[in-house]
């Protein structure tokens, strides 16, 4: 591949809802780029961007892929970040490396859930945005509608640029508005024709027009006089716009015919930022131009865990040129990292590279202990600012299938967190089970499949057992004693105990005995056969709390009595009182807020009440979304994340916190207690 300045590179990140073409536009521009002979189908798993095994079986991106290819004497960096919310941690690599963000749109679909959320996030981290309104060879596309609902939603950013002459609810050309001339498509290939009359033509060309006016003053003033902008002031004009994020440019065509891809493409690498127009954002909040004789430092925007090929990291390189045999250290760890190879990425291949220059982006295989979000650098001074990834939502218990499996299993999990931080595998301490929380079903769906196919491990899933409590709501006061004799020394052991409710975690113990009734030596024992019994309640037997146990009385034997016989005769006491005492079931409970958009507010709330959730209140926030602050049982939120989902088709966005314990109701109790017997 040869050497491209900054200028001259350029990465676009293709994001939008699950299905609306993404990976297919990936494959058009491959093949206009002449990178690959065809344009590979999703649909048959000819994709080239699709290469990981899960996408092939499932016929959908599952994580970013990376493509370096040459088009218009350009080098151009494509990267493919999946729809399907469930992962999202792609989007957000996706966007660490890209300059521009092209958000594909099916002109049958329309502007959906996925496209807002898409266009909010590249917003968010400060990428210049442009869509692609595709698949308008299926019936009922209609691009008009698509640009009137961007229109609505995004105001006069929205510029046209390539667009279709339908007639007969059929496209018949593609116009290029800054050339102002008709093209028929054949394939990827452009054959100019007789430029039609139509008065959507005009329309949008005028929006294009009055958006490259506002860029510059000299445009405005040659606008209002009436003059024609010539296609250098047009694209000079709109690069600007951009650059600045004052236009997003809206592109038209088919992505698996390849029909006015040529145009996307070659416009693009015009008007898109390139390397050289495009920052980098450091920890401290410090932007920085990527600049090639700066300091050599690059930043880790994804990692590939393969158990067979070993850890392959994508980076994108900050400043300085990459070289073969580069020794950077980790601002992390503080640790020198040798980079012996360095490669340009091709889908699921790579490509022997001399060097890689600031802007650019390529990999590197077996770095030791870097993760995704590193940063490195000559000095080890150099940190970028961290990628956020959004919070794993949805938790199940992981068990082995086979015995024995359990530390290839939490070996197989390193791995493939380390491939993606939306994921977090931990031992619940209170339950004992291993607990794999991540973005969703299909998202744990992949993790197994990957678990098997990878790691030869093999689980089956569970519901998440809930760490339940049990305290006492009264006061009572009853004796242990604990009697046994079989020839030599006995066993003897006597105490009074009064039980009450109390604040305190931990069992509080005192001691109230007068006269000596029982020996201050033995008070240990019965402490410790009382913190004992606590572990497990006498209802279901779940750890007690809120108990307050206080040696009142009792008696002993002067041979016969030990420390262990009044630990038995503490124990006792305990299993006598506690049933005494009205004990209860306590149940974790969770404070959520949940972001969602105002006119889904009511469904939110009703679903909330159905878990027997509290509404605290609610805050408005920004772009019409509402913040919900409720409290909510923990066991009744186990599917939360799934019905957010289905409710608010992927806009709504909740933490939830546990904070303390409540009351079970009786009826439910019940239940658990019959569970547990």
């Amino acid at each position: 591949m040869k050497d491209y300045p900054l200028n001259h590179t350029q990465s676009v990140a293709l994001l939008g809802h699950g299905g609306s073409g993404k990976t297919t536009l990936a494959e058009a521009i491959l093949c206009y780029g002449k990178a690959t002979e065809r344009i590979g189908k999703t649909t048959e798993g000819t994709s080239v961007m699709d290469f990981d095994p899960e996408e092939k079986k499932r016929k959908t991106s599952v994580s970013a892929s990376v493509y370096a290819l040459e088009a218009a004497n350009s080098k151009l960096n494509i990267i493919d970040a999946p729809g399907l919310f469930d992962f999202a941690g792609g989007v957000c690599e996706a966007l660490t490396a890209a300059d521009t963000a092209l958000i594909a749109i099916s002109g049958k679909s329309g502007l959906t859930t996925g496209a807002k959320l898409s266009f909010a996030k590249a917003r968010a981290a400060k990428k210049a945005v442009a869509f692609f309104v595709g698949k308008l060879d299926s019936t009922h596309a209609h691009f008009y509608r698509v640009i009137s609902a961007l229109v609505g939603n995004y105001g006069a950013v929205i510029c046209p640029i390539v667009i279709p002459y339908v007639e007969n609810d059929e496209v018949k050309c593609y116009i290029n508005l800054i050339e102002n001339k008709a093209y028929a498509c054949d394939g990827l290939e452009l054959k100019e024709m007789r430029m039609p009359v139509s008065n959507d033509a005009d329309e949008m060309r005028s929006m294009l027009l009055e958006a490259v006016a506002t860029t510059d003053e000299a445009l405005m003033e040659k606008y209002f006089a009436g003059e024609e902008f010539t296609p250098e002031e047009i694209k000079t004009g709109l690069k600007k716009g951009v650059c600045s994020g004052d236009i997003c440019p809206v592109f038209a065509g088919v992505q698996q015919t390849g029909a006015a891809i040529p145009m996307l493409v070659d416009t693009l690498l015009e008007i898109a930022p390139s390397s050289a127009d495009s920052k980098y954002t450091l920890s401290d909040g410090e932007e920085k131009q990527f600049d090639e004789s700066g300091e050599n430092a690059l930043l880790v925007f994804k990692t590939i865990a393969d158990p067979f090929v070993g850890k392959l990291s994508y980076f994108k390189v900050l400043s300085g040129k990459i070289k073969n045999d580069t020794r950077l250290i980790n601002s992390r760890t503080g640790e020198e990292e040798r980079l012996s190879k360095v490669m340009w990425l091709k889908g699921g291949k790579q490509e022997d590279a001399d060097c890689i220059k600031a802007g650019d982006i390529g990999s590197v295989a077996k770095l030791g202990d870097v993760l995704t979000g590193d940063t490195l650098s000559a000095s080890g001074k150099v940190s970028a600012a961290a990628i956020e990834f959004p919070a794993p939502c949805l938790s199940v218990a992981v068990y082995p299938k086979a015995k024995g499996d359990e530390e290839k299993i939490a070996s197989a999990f390193n791995r493939i967190a380390e491939e993606d931080p939306t994921i977090s595998v931990h031992t619940d301490n209170e339950t004992h089970e291993q607990i794999l929380s991540a973005l969703g079903e299909q998202h744990i769906d992949v993790i197994v499949s990957r678990l098997k196919s990878k790691f030869g491990a093999e689980v089956e899933l569970k519901k998440p057992k809930i760490a339940y409590r049990e305290t006492i709501r009264k006061s009572v006061k009853v004796q242990g004693r604990h009697k046994k004799q079989s020839g030599g020394h006995g066993q003897f052991g006597d105490v009074w105990i009064e039980f009450e409710p109390c604040e305190s975690e931990e069992l509080v113990f005192e001691e109230k005995v007068f006269g000596g009734a029982v020996p201050k030596n033995f008070f240990p024992a019965v402490e410790k056969g009382l913190r004992e019994s606590t572990a497990k309640g006498t209802l279901a037997g779940y750890p007690m709390v809120g108990v307050k146990a206080t040696l009142v009385d009792g008696s002993y034997h002067p041979v016969d009595s030990s420390e262990m016989a009044f630990k038995t005769a503490a124990s006792i006491a305990f299993k006598e009182g506690i049933p005494q005492a009205s004990p209860v079931l306590l149940e974790p409970v969770g404070t959520l807020n949940v972001l969602v958009p105002d006119e889904m507010l009511g469904d939110v709330i009703g679903d909330i009440n159905k878990r027997r959730g509290r509404i605290i209140g609610m805050n408005p926030a920004e772009n019409k979304m509402q913040e919900i602050v409720g409290e909510v049982p923990m066991a009744e939120m186990s599917d939360f994340a799934t019905a957010m989902r289905s409710i608010t088709q992927g806009t709504a966005t909740f933490t939830l916190t546990p904070t303390r314990y409540e009351e079970v109701p009786a009826n439910i109790a019940q239940k658990i207690i019959d569970d547990a017997k």
